[in-house]
């Protein structure tokens, strides 16, 4: 059996979206699976056991109908037997029109539907304990007949590759034999950022309990608004911040994530990945997103994941006006909130 899956959206989403290819495999172990995915995605799968060929959607097919048409044809050859439309927008749904396969998953849109052999509704509460993105997903897989089972996603690094990033961070005065946390200190955007001066009071803290190193994580665009939180906190926790310490790749920073001792800050790509590397993570939700999408009940222990409805009563409306504006929201789930909760995780890490 050939199956084909297709995720072209953003990391998190493809990373999450690999366990499909486990539990694929788990039941047809002689599948041949491939995995159509954005180009820039690419380093999360990279020697991921249970992928058999990965499918990169590059800029130039994207911008470029001629060769977008070329790739559907090269699809249509593989003659694939089923596939998997986790993505679910036009692209996508062309993709899955010109596989011709027999069996075509896809989650129920109404203006698509006709399109596909099975369609899924997507749960809007969990049913296994599980979070939302897992248990959605897996349910894609309903239609060959492959039970429930809580898989978690992960990321495979080769010896070399953690080798040479022990050798960065011990080169750049970074004492592996102590603790070592890396910093989600931006979202992708504003409405997914803790605000600066509070995240700069929460590092601030980090330190005293810890006296850890930190590293920062941040693309270089992202420079100046993660040197405004460097400045935001106090003179102990500066010395503290390796600030010019970081991966020039996605690759090189998942290999310098596998030395820390935890990854803290906000929600994002970079605490799923760290979660896949298996380092624990706590994780800062915008007030505007639904925690359970993301984070489960299955994960406590060594993930820890706080939100704004977990300190005091949030309504829907809350949740609707947070969208709109989610800074005052922000403002309200203020550092001391959050701390005990934060001293609570670092003490189950700090040796």
């Amino acid at each position: 059996m050939k199956i084909l899956i297709i995720q072209q959206k953003m990391i998190g989403d493809v990373l999450t979206s690999s366990i499909l290819l486990e539990a694929l495999k788990s039941s047809y172990p002689n599948a041949e699976l491939h995995y159509v995915i954005n180009s820039n995605t690419l380093p999360v799968v990279i020697n991921n056991p249970y992928l058999d060929k990965i499918i990169e959607v590059t800029p130039e097919i994207e911008k470029s109908r001629l060769k977008f048409f070329n790739f559907l044809k090269d699809i249509r050859k593989e003659k694939y037997d089923a596939v998997i439309d986790v993505y679910g927008k036009l692209g996508s749904l062309l993709i899955s029109i010109f596989a011709k396969s027999k069996i075509k998953v896809s989650y129920h849109k109404s203006h698509t539907s006709a399109f596909f052999t099975h369609t899924i509704k997507r749960l809007k509460q969990p049913q296994h304990h599980a979070s939302l993105a897992i248990e959605n997903r897996l349910k894609l897989l309903e239609p060959l007949n492959i039970p429930f089972k809580n898989y978690s996603p992960k990321i495979y690094l080769k010896s070399n590759e953690i080798e040479v990033s022990k050798q960065f961070l011990e080169s750049s005065n970074i004492d592996l034999n102590k603790d070592l946390y890396m910093i989600s200190v931006l979202g992708s955007d504003r409405s997914k950022t803790y605000p600066f001066d509070y995240m700069a009071r929460l590092l601030d803290e980090i330190v005293s309990v810890t006296r850890g190193q930190i590293l920062f994580n941040y693309i270089p665009k992202q420079e100046e608004d993660a040197k405004t939180i460097y400045n935001h906190c106090n003179s102990v926790t500066q010395k503290h911040i390796f600030f010019d310490v970081y991966g020039k790749s996605l690759r090189s920073f998942l290999a310098i994530t596998s030395h820390c001792t935890a990854l803290i800050g906000n929600e994002g790509g970079a605490n799923n990945m760290a979660k896949a590397l298996n380092i624990p993570t706590f994780t800062i939700f915008s007030p505007y997103l639904n925690k359970q999408n993301w984070f489960s009940e299955s994960e406590k222990g060594n993930n820890v994941a706080v939100h704004l409805s977990d300190y005091i009563d949030y309504s829907a409306t809350d949740k609707v006006n947070a969208k709109k504006d989610p800074q005052t929201f922000y403002l309200k789930l203020k550092p001391e909130l959050i701390i005990p909760d934060l001293k609570n995780f670092l003490s189950t890490l700090v040796s």
